[in-house]
């Protein structure tokens, strides 16, 4: 173990987004990361559902390692004894008294995902009711891990279309409520000690008819977003990345050991262009792992249930 780089972590998951904040009118994630590192182009999961992403990126595994799927995190608890552990349960053993959230509107992360008996301050509901009880928690609790989980902009994707005006403008609505969360961070005076950074697990499709779907790997689906701003943060595009690199980040910035990448487990790493770190090793090229090239989209299948 290393010191910590950073004294509190903060992630806002945005459910859905997809690569749409580049297309979508969002002031607050332009001036967050305005000095930051970004990429529109990190790799989602596949299938492209939200518990196989959401896990991806809690476990540092991939969906073939966690085999989480919707139904499961819905109905019962991930395992206190899983030999793949969450971001969660790998910080409190080595930190007992660190505070953890796990802020969620869609509440299967928080009771399917994240383990239980760990102390962690679990809450849900819609994101726009939400967002004030983060707020209040983050400068009451100051928190040393925070997740969160806005879900609104997945909604306006399965019924509108993802990428349609109506989607774009949800989008341009939660990046408010990212502001928010920034603004709080800032008024807790903890904004120098905070690895901020925002992620989407999926995007969708447009269909002529109608509301989007997703779970297959167009481009579409599989690129999302991910933006990181901090005091070692490079300013600039990231290169490649898969969203389960998270898991690999979070360790990072608390100075936690970042397991050997192992295909049959942990497959999660520091992307280039991140961190300003010349002892970080090389990004290595996991895209088999992920049944289908990186770079290539393949014909659309129907999404499972969602």
């Amino acid at each position: 173990m290393e010191t910590k780089r950073y004294s509190h972590v903060i992630v806002v998951g945005i459910d859905g987004a997809g690569g749409f904040f580049e297309q979508a009118d969002t002031p607050h994630f332009d001036r967050i990361f305005a000095n930051g590192a970004k990429t529109f182009q990190a790799l989602a999961s596949n299938p492209t559902i939200s518990a196989e992403c959401w896990g991806s990126m809690l476990l540092g595994v991939g969906p073939e390692v966690h085999k989480l799927t919707n139904e499961i995190v819905s109905n019962q608890p991930y395992p206190t004894d899983s030999v793949f552990p969450t971001v969660f349960r790998r910080i409190r053993a080595v930190y007992p008294e660190a505070v953890l959230g796990s802020f969620c509107d869609w509440d299967p992360i928080s009771r399917g995902i994240a383990e239980d008996g760990l102390g962690i301050t679990k809450e849900t509901a819609p994101d726009t009711k939400l967002t004030p009880k983060i707020c209040d928690y983050v400068r009451q609790q100051k928190p040393d891990f925070l997740f969160i989980q806005f879900d609104s902009v997945d909604g306006a994707g399965h019924r509108f279309g993802y990428g349609s005006p109506d989607y774009l403008k949800r989008i341009h609505e939660v990046d408010a409520l990212l502001g928010d969360v920034y603004s709080a961070a800032q008024d807790a005076g903890i904004l120098d000690e905070t690895l901020f950074m925002t992620i989407a697990d999926h995007g969708g499709t447009r269909p002529e008819t109608g509301g989007g779907s997703h779970g297959g790997w167009t481009d579409a689906e599989k690129y999302v977003m991910f933006a990181a701003a901090g005091r070692n943060v490079c300013s600039g595009e990231i290169g490649d990345m898969n969203i389960r690199d998270l898991a690999a980040i979070i360790l990072y910035a608390f100075g936690l050991d970042i397991p050997a990448i192992d295909e049959a487990g942990w497959t999660a790493q520091i992307p280039a262009g991140l961190f300003a770190d010349e002892a970080l090793p090389c990004y290595r090229d996991l895209s088999h792992l992920t049944g289908a090239a990186p770079r290539i989209s393949k014909v659309q299948h129907t999404s499972q249930p969602v």
